[in-house]
């Protein structure tokens, strides 16, 4: 399968970008630089924020894939993650509706009390202006017609560890395992991403990854 892979130089999208190669397919990654560090993936510049450029990108590929994400407490979360958001509805349903999978996000999942996990009272504050935005970028989704997307929600702690490429699918809830605990390493995260752009079997919904 030819996978466009936008975020591609990001820790998660470094992952998926791995992930892809090792199952033999073939990626491009798309940077604001054009440059990547892995050598089997073929780096061209772009920006995700211009439906035209998502269109001309798209051309040749079998799927799209978004890991684009901000840097948090740096960049601005709505700018860069509604942005993504509407450059990629609006340049693929230029290209004729091709399959997107993308990276979400936690905030919006409904925790075993019955409230959203941004609302949770020990949610970091420096983490909220990402939440929104992710869900309001859920949303832009949820209204599209014509395009057939996967948006994969990560654990509430996603973070650098080791591939055992065993995790757990849930929907609109946060997944918890018997510690109360809700994670997954990046590398497993990656695993369920690219399992789902195999897949194809989840289409216009949200899905949730954890152990």
């Amino acid at each position: 399968m030819k996978v466009l892979l936008f975020g591609a130089s990001g820790n998660i999208g470094s992952a998926i970008a791995a992930e892809l190669v090792s199952r033999g397919h073939q990626v491009t990654g798309v940077t604001r630089t054009g440059k990547l560090d892995n050598p089997a993936v073929q780096a061209v510049a772009g920006d995700v924020s211009d439906a035209a450029q998502v269109a001309e990108l798209a051309e040749g590929h079998d799927l799209v894939a978004s890991a684009v994400g901000p840097r948090i407490g740096i960049d601005n979360d709505r700018e860069i993650l509604v942005g993504a958001t509407r450059g990629l509805i609006e340049g693929l349903q230029k290209a004729g509706g091709k399959r997107l999978v993308a990276l979400g996000g936690a905030g919006s999942l409904r925790t075993p009390a019955g409230h959203r996990v941004v609302d949770d009272s020990h949610f970091p504050e420096m983490w909220k202006a990402n939440a929104l935005a992710q869900i309001e970028a859920l949303g832009l989704y949820r209204e599209t017609e014509g395009l057939d997307w996967t948006y994969i929600s990560p654990a509430k702690l996603i973070e650098p560890g080791e591939r055992t490429g065993t995790y757990r699918l849930s929907g609109e809830d946060l997944l918890v395992d018997e510690a109360g605990q809700c994670k997954i390493s990046i590398p497993d995260y990656a695993v369920a991403f690219v399992d789902q752009i195999e897949g194809g079997e989840h289409l216009r919904t949200r899905v949730s990854v954890a152990y």
